[in-house]
């Protein structure tokens, strides 16, 4: 004899859901699984961040490091600005994200729409600059102050053709702007491999009915590619400028801040200040505006985000 099955049983007290044959079961949300990931990262984040706080508003030197710390409000931002380097170096990093951001994008650009098509030129291409970017910035850093010194490859070359070289990392003036292109050329694979994906899902249809209809291949690149990519580059966009406002390894390994100040971006400063000069109040300072300045951008990139999602 069959036993009827019985539906909406209570079990333990509980009421138990009717599951038939095609009932579904219900799974957490994930939400639920997210929130201890968020509440680690929150308590090994916090903390830190609460102290950055304290020491940029505080009076701190290794005499007082492990005691009482005088609070003195903006004056660290006030005296960076009025007597120290951090005006200076808020506008040569500035200046270096410029740089390294149009240089990054409209590189990464190039690269994914001459890449685009799928071949075997293509694919080993691809692969090259992916182990480009997966280079560690200590070696890409030690190889480029290699190729750009006084006796490196770059002014062998150019001593070649008659000239009598180039002071690339030797000059105040172009100091800045070849470590600007070093970090830059790190980080066009990335920003190409992003593009070419982005171009690779635009559907080979548009294509073919553009050209059907007679358009150049401008014309193709005017109306169908670049549009197509804004989405993408927004987001890319955001990601490189965040990317060259926290650059620091390449600076270190190729200029120290040198010659002079002509290089010291503000991550390089508050390095400086802190862990050279000890001067911790005011590499805490520095520390905090470059990080105000980098939440805006991830503020901007959020935003980016959802508005692509929707």
């Amino acid at each position: 004899m069959v036993r009827p099955t019985v539906r909406g049983a209570r079990v333990g007290g509980a009421k138990t859901a009717d599951r038939g044959p095609g009932a579904r079961v219900r799974k957490p949300h994930l939400h639920y699984y997210l929130i201890p990931a968020t509440l680690y990262l929150v308590a090994l984040s916090l903390f830190p961040l609460i102290q950055l706080f304290r020491l940029a508003l505080s009076d701190v030197t290794p005499a007082n490091l492990h005691g009482d710390w005088n609070f003195v409000g903006l004056s660290n931002f006030i005296q960076g600005f009025t007597v120290g380097d951090l005006g200076s170096s808020l506008v040569r990093t500035l200046v270096f994200v410029v740089f390294v951001t149009l240089l990054g994008m409209v590189g990464g650009a190039a690269a994914a729409i001459a890449l685009r098509d799928s071949g075997r030129w293509s694919s080993w291409l691809m692969a090259l600059m992916v182990f480009v970017w997966a280079l560690p910035p200590v070696i890409n850093g030690s190889v480029w102050k290699f190729l750009l010194a006084q006796d490196g490859l770059a002014n062998l070359v150019i001593r070649a053709f008659g000239s009598s070289g180039f002071p690339f990392l030797y000059s105040e003036t172009f100091a800045l702007a070849s470590i600007a292109f070093v970090n830059a050329w790190a980080l066009i694979p990335f920003n190409a491999l992003v593009f070419r994906a982005s171009i690779l899902g635009i559907d080979s249809e548009v294509f073919e009915a553009a050209q059907i209809d007679g358009a150049k291949p401008s014309q193709e690149l005017r109306y169908i590619l670049l549009p197509l990519m804004k989405p993408t580059a927004l987001v890319l966009l955001v990601l490189t400028i965040v990317n060259a406002f926290r650059s620091f390894d390449f600076i270190y390994v190729m200029t120290r801040g040198g010659p002079g100040a002509s290089t010291q971006t503000l991550p390089y400063l508050s390095f400086q200040q802190a862990f050279v000069s000890y001067d911790f109040s005011g590499g805490a300072a520095t520390s905090v505006l470059a990080l105000l300045l980098v939440l805006i951008l991830a503020a901007v990139y959020s935003k980016a985000v959802l508005k692509e999602e929707e």
